[in-house]
């Protein structure tokens, strides 16, 4: 299928960014220029966003809690953001927890991990952890049903929701009902046919996860640990059901789509879509792209059936 003509709009009217040199770039700076470009417009209106202090792995982490609807014990999902683990902040992803916690009826709550290459891997993972942990611990004062626990995450935030779910299952942690990840990323590798074939043109780029690799790996022995490449995990058994979503011109469809196919021969319940004329990205387009909004409707159907 044809790239679908409302994502080639969007990507046209991307052609004017300048392109980034990966040889030469400074994440900092890159991170200024990313922030922005990825804040969307004003999402919905629910009945509380409030800030919060949750603990991470070496220290206090900001936080923003949504809660859809005024009523105690909701279910719980906790949200992280993407960005390649470098870039990507509350408010990136602020219309897109808005959006979940509205059509879940879910309080969700969007975690601000630490990015690296300042705090490179796995302070993400660890600091994702211990922030669902917390969360769950203080699931009274919060007013929310910890028992009722999904995690969701988009690109590397569904990488991290992955590692949560596994750190979960080892340190008998927080028992999660659900995850939901939208176009994850899954191997270290960068080497799967659709990174070929989709390396450039598609608003993410082979040269820009590699890039974001490099910032998060210290060594890049680092790529086949399961925490850091979910893919490469020998036993993925004991994971949630998982809602899995990938874009047909995605250079990370293939990893996302092989994980999915390894967790269900593992046993898992996995609901696999692959979403055509999409590209990496599009669920944070729901404003501009009709598809976008289908399929965060839809996936927000799965996660409020599993928390129910």
């Amino acid at each position: 299928m044809p790239l679908d003509p409302q994502i080639a709009a969007v990507l046209h009217a991307l052609e004017g960014q300048a392109a980034a040199d990966f040889s030469q770039l400074d994440a900092v700076q890159y991170r200024q220029f990313a922030d922005n470009l990825m804040v969307a417009p004003p999402g919905a209106a629910l009945h509380e966003v409030r800030e919060l202090r949750v603990a991470g792995a070496s220290g206090e982490l900001d936080a923003r809690l949504y809660r859809p609807q005024d009523q105690e014990c909701l279910p719980l999902l906790v949200f992280f953001h993407g960005g390649g683990f470098v870039v990507g902040t509350l408010d990136t992803h602020d219309h897109l927890c808005r959006a979940l916690a509205s059509q879940t009826g879910a309080v969700v709550v969007s975690v601000a991990y630490r990015l690296a290459p300042e705090a490179p891997f796995p302070a993400a993972p660890e600091d994702c952890y211990a922030a669902t942990c917390w969360l769950v611990q203080h699931a009274d004062e919060l007013g929310i049903d910890g028992q009722r626990l999904a995690l969701a995450g988009d690109s590397a935030g569904g990488n991290l929701a992955l590692a949560v779910s596994r750190l979960a299952a080892q340190r008998q942690g927080p028992k999660i009902a659900y995850q939901c990840l939208f176009y994850p990323v899954t191997d270290a590798a960068c080497d799967s046919a659709s990174h070929h074939e989709f390396a450039e043109g598609y608003f993410l780029t082979r040269a820009m996860m590699q890039w974001f690799w490099q910032q998060y790996l210290p060594d890049p022995a680092q790529g086949v640990d399961p925490l850091a490449s979910p893919l490469r995990a020998e036993h993925p058994a004991g994971l949630p059901p998982t809602t899995l979503i990938s874009a047909e011109f995605d250079p990370l469809r293939d990893e996302g789509e092989a994980l999915a196919e390894r967790l269900s021969a593992a046993g898992v319940q996995v609901r696999l879509h692959r979403c055509a004329g999409m590209v990496h990205g599009f669920i944070s387009m729901t404003a501009s792209v009709d598809v976008a909004a289908r399929v965060l409707a839809q996936a927000c159907a799965e996660l409020r059936q599993a928390l129910a």
